[in-house]
């Protein structure tokens, strides 16, 4: 778990370098970030998935995309130091994050 933080912190670093819109401001505010983006993925985002359900099956999964955006966008509004300028920085940064993330947890795991 403590793995997966460090790496979702570190993604979140990486972030304003690719996405505009997206401003962190040092390494406390991406541990802070990625410490209640976890927390925010771990009980907002199932209860998002079933509500939403049949929108996402319908899209053939790509409105996880858009939940992941929203609950970025959340997160930066309850997060000092990390900022996100509009839906379409958050939809971006939620994809890059999931890319970033998934290719560092692959990374140490192989």
């Amino acid at each position: 778990m403590l793995r997966r933080w460090l790496i979702n912190a570190l993604g979140l670093l990486i972030l304003p370098y690719i996405v505009t819109g997206i401003e962190v401001r040092g390494i406390w505010a991406a541990l802070l970030a990625a410490l209640v983006l976890g927390l925010v993925n771990a009980l907002i985002r199932p209860f998002l998935l079933l509500v939403f359900l049949p929108l996402n099956l319908l899209t053939l999964g790509l409105f996880t995309l858009v939940i992941n955006a929203v609950l970025l966008w959340l997160v930066a509004a309850l997060v000092p130091g990390f900022g996100v300028a509009g839906f379409l920085a958050a939809l971006a940064g939620a994809l890059v994050l999931t890319l970033v993330s998934g290719l560092a947890s692959w990374l140490i795991t192989r």
